[in-house]
């Protein structure tokens, strides 16, 4: 399958030689960012401008400020939120206290979390209430872990990798449980459940599987355009932990080198000398209009053969179309 590049770039590319694209599928953006996309936009259509959104709800900088321009106006907590406006709870999901502050202000709320990620702080809560100490494998300071600290505060211990685990102390070794931050890489969860595995030998695991299928599925498809790629270029904000996971994943499946840009302007030439073939994928957040010019650019320098790889065996793809699933955001 090929995909369609401009006729300028085309032009451009008869001159500098032939390169192959390996374009990944799925990519971009996934039903949980499609979902808050879609949800802050409705708000501002059903209440007008200003909408405050807490924090920001992509990470995409040409995303975020489209929606500014729609008069979004992206905050970092609700108290910068004037009282009885209207503030969207971001994707990533928020903590209680985050909530409360926000009734306490008298402030109306639109809800575009991702249920896939809510998943975890609600596990988090229901675990700590049957007596269990939660180990959370994620990044220190992130969103979610934010979100999954606050429900259990001296209930869940965060595990940064598997060099933390000689460290953990917990009230009873038999009664333990292992959760993960949805965007993680698969490879390196692996690594610290293993090694969470041999410290608490009854652990137990989340009750279904914690890093979202879109992770999982943009993961797989990097590991195969891996094996044959001479170079990954990732498309994504350097923000986004999912667009960073899908970096490193290239890198662990032995690509000779990787880099994340967050548009097609960053790729740099330089990087294209003497190699044949170039992976692309993108981030989350990342709208396809991106991916566009990132293949316009690499016809430009000879890369305009392009074919589609999709992963194997991946499970279900969650693309935007999901988004009919769930819905528009509580509040409407």
């Amino acid at each position: 399958m090929t995909y369609s590049v401009s006729s300028a770039a085309r032009s451009a590319a008869a001159t500098a030689g032939p390169g192959r694209v390996l374009l990944a599928s799925p990519r971009g953006y996934c039903a949980g960012v499609d979902r808050a996309v879609v949800t802050v936009e409705k708000a501002l259509d059903r209440y007008g401008p200003p909408v405050y959104v807490r924090q920001q709800t992509v990470r995409n900088a040409h995303v975020v400020r489209a929606l500014e321009r729609r008069g979004a106006v992206f905050v970092g907590a609700a108290d910068e939120v004037p009282e009885g406006a209207v503030l969207v709870l971001p994707e990533h999901g928020t903590a209680f206290e985050a909530h409360a502050e926000a009734a306490r202000r008298g402030l109306t709320t639109v809800d575009a979390s991702c249920p896939r990620i809510t998943k975890v702080p609600v596990e988090a809560r229901r675990f700590a209430r049957e007596g269990y100490d939660i180990l959370l494998i994620g990044r220190e300071g992130h969103e979610e872990v934010l979100g999954a600290l606050g429900e259990a505060p001296d209930r869940v211990h965060l595990v940064g990798g598997p060099d933390d685990v000689p460290y953990l102390r917990v009230a009873d070794e038999g009664r333990v449980v292992w959760l993960s931050q949805t965007t993680l890489s698969v490879d390196e969860t692996a690594v610290t459940v293993h090694a969470l595995k041999a410290r608490f030998p009854a652990v137990l695991g989340p009750p279904g599987d914690d890093i979202c299928y879109a992770a999982r599925n943009r993961q797989a498809t990097v590991r195969r355009l891996s094996g044959v790629c001479d170079l990954v270029l990732v498309i994504g904000s350097r923000k986004s932990a999912a667009a960073a996971r899908l970096a490193e994943t290239a890198v662990l499946a032995g690509v000779p080198a990787a880099h994340l840009v967050d548009c097609a302007e960053e790729i740099d030439p330089a990087w294209l000398r003497g190699m044949s073939i170039v992976g692309l994928t993108s981030g989350a957040s990342v709208p396809e209009i991106l991916v566009a010019e990132a293949l316009d650019r690499l016809a430009a320098y000879g890369f305009d053969d392009v074919e589609v790889i999709r992963a194997e065996g991946g499970g279900p793809e969650w693309g935007p179309a999901a988004v009919a699933w769930w819905g528009d955001g509580r509040g409407f």
